[in-house]
């Protein structure tokens, strides 16, 4: 990659965030628990949705001890309505791993991460982004826009996902990839629709 271009995308993209990134909660904290909750609740769901029941949930449940004690069908209740019930199955699948295997702390090794059954690679990359502060790579449906449009084109095949992660992981700045990874992720929703 052209090093010129890579880092006027990387500065512009910063800059847009900088003026029009969206103030969301799990923004404001790097609790790893609350990090986790978000990022499983944004699975296939659209952020006015989640904000109102992230806000419900974390009040009823603060922490991956807190979820743990709670029966399965308590928190499927507690899921309601954001749909794809496996999801708060497999949350709290992950809270009572956490809590057996690392005593209420979700560990921030990548490999460990993707041994919870529930947490992908871009999961693993957004906790280690967002909860660690890592330059860890996430590739979600709109960061996959962003990256196809800007460096593939138009006429390359939609599903490069090999090449997709090695874009992802070579254009954030070093030291900046929570900010860079938000950036893009706002700019894939808001501009690159």
């Amino acid at each position: 990659m052209n090093p010129g271009l890579k880092r006027r995308f990387q500065n512009r993209l910063l800059k847009w965030y900088g003026e029009y990134g969206r103030d969301l909660p799990w923004r404001n904290t790097n609790d790893p628990y609350k990090i986790l909750v978000s990022e499983v609740m944004l699975q296939q769901t659209q952020v006015d949705r989640v904000i109102p029941k992230y806000h419900e949930f974390l009040d009823k449940y603060r922490s991956f001890e807190e979820l743990a004690e709670a029966s399965p069908e308590e928190v499927k209740q507690a899921w309601y309505p954001l749909g794809y019930n496996v999801r708060p199955l497999r949350l709290h699948s992950i809270a009572c791993e956490t809590v057996e295997k690392y005593g209420g702390a979700l560990p921030r090794d990548h490999d460990e991460l993707l041994a919870f059954k529930g947490i992908g690679r871009y999961t693993a990359g957004a906790i280690r982004s967002f909860a660690f502060n890592e330059d860890a790579p996430i590739l979600d449906t709109n960061v996959i826009r962003v990256l196809h449009r800007v460096f593939i084109g138009s006429g390359g095949p939609k599903s490069q996902k090999a090449r997709l992660w090695e874009l992802s992981e070579a254009l954030i700045p070093k030291g900046k990839g929570y900010d860079f990874n938000q950036a893009i992720m706002d700019f894939g929703a808001m501009v690159c629709t």
